[in-house]
């Protein structure tokens, strides 16, 4: 069996290593389980409404990996994280032989408890929220929305900013839709005092990196965490703040009213609605510009919020 079973050159569609066994194929990630650890390798593979692409993207996987290991660095005084090391020379021997594939888009992990819901924070309202707010804004009484336990005036625009960022959980699925849910649903399985810890750490989370990225000219428009426990320890998993959990809007182009100028996937999902796919499987294949303009997208993301 080929240790790559499709590879062209800086691109990894899905991953085969050896024996290692594997734990999850994600719509992204390949997770193989060391024993105590875990490896993650982030392959090539996009999705777009909860379907994988068919068409990769070259080194994004890179990219991913790259901007994860930058701000795992930089919030482990915020809350603990799962990473151990990004650099292929100090993972366990055993993937030594898949160094030159694992090189750049792989992390080296602790195994943790997942929690399974995703800890979304939202500074500007856009995307699916702002989907269900403007399908039940005219119907609004006295001048407010309810959504999701919040209430916002009937009056936003799409990809407004809100006055203070907002957590939004939604339940976690690996391959299937992510549904948006209250804190109080949220609640009534993990416990309220758990929730709020999460939406604590989110929310201190995303003003963080939100102020750095501002400062590099790059509004985070939303982003999502994940958490788990690494023994009783509430730990920080999966991957921060990257083009594919992130909304990355040009600080510089930003205009409220309507979809705004990105560095994520955004753009794919522009294209893919632009030419009215019905968002079920198959998906199609993306033009060679789309390709080349994501890469781009993705790698000016990496320039301006990394510097490299």
């Amino acid at each position: 069996m080929t240790d790559i079973l499709v590879r062209k050159p800086d691109t990894v569609i899905v991953t085969q290593l050896g024996d290692l066994p594997l734990v999850a194929r994600g719509k992204v990630r390949d997770v193989y389980d060391l024993g105590d650890k875990l490896l993650i390798v982030a392959t090539d593979r996009l999705s777009a409404f909860d379907v994988i692409l068919p068409t990769p993207i070259p080194g994004k996987g890179r990219v991913l990996t790259q901007m994860s290991r930058f701000w795992f660095e930089r919030t482990r005084d915020i809350v603990p994280n799962h990473l151990i090391s990004c650099d292929v020379t100090q993972f366990p021997q055993v993937l030594q032989p898949y160094r030159e594939q694992l090189d750049g888009r792989s992390m080296l992990v602790k195994k943790c408890r997942r929690i399974d819901y995703e800890c979304v924070a939202r500074g500007y309202i856009t995307g699916s929220l702002f989907n269900e707010y403007a399908a039940v804004a005219g119907k609004a009484s006295g001048g407010k929305v309810s959504l999701h336990g919040f209430e916002f005036p009937a009056n936003l625009v799409d990809s407004q900013k809100l006055p203070t960022p907002i957590f939004t959980p939604a339940t976690k699925s690996d391959t299937g839709h992510d549904e948006n849910i209250s804190f109080e649903q949220m609640a009534s399985d993990l416990g309220k005092e758990l929730t709020a810890q999460l939406r604590d750490l989110t929310i201190a989370l995303y003003k963080w990196c939100a102020d750095y990225a501002a400062g590099h000219g790059i509004i985070i428009a939303d982003t999502k965490f994940e958490f788990g426990f690494d023994g009783n320890t509430l730990t920080l998993i999966d991957e921060i703040c990257s083009p594919d959990s992130s909304r990355f809007w040009p600080a510089d182009q930003y205009r409220p009213g309507g979809s705004q100028p990105s560095y994520d996937k955004q753009y794919v999902r522009d294209y893919l609605i632009r030419i009215a796919w019905n968002k079920q499987p198959p998906a199609p294949e993306l033009p060679d510009e789309v390709v080349r303009n994501t890469v781009a997208k993705y790698e000016e993301a990496q320039r301006r919020l990394l510097g490299a």
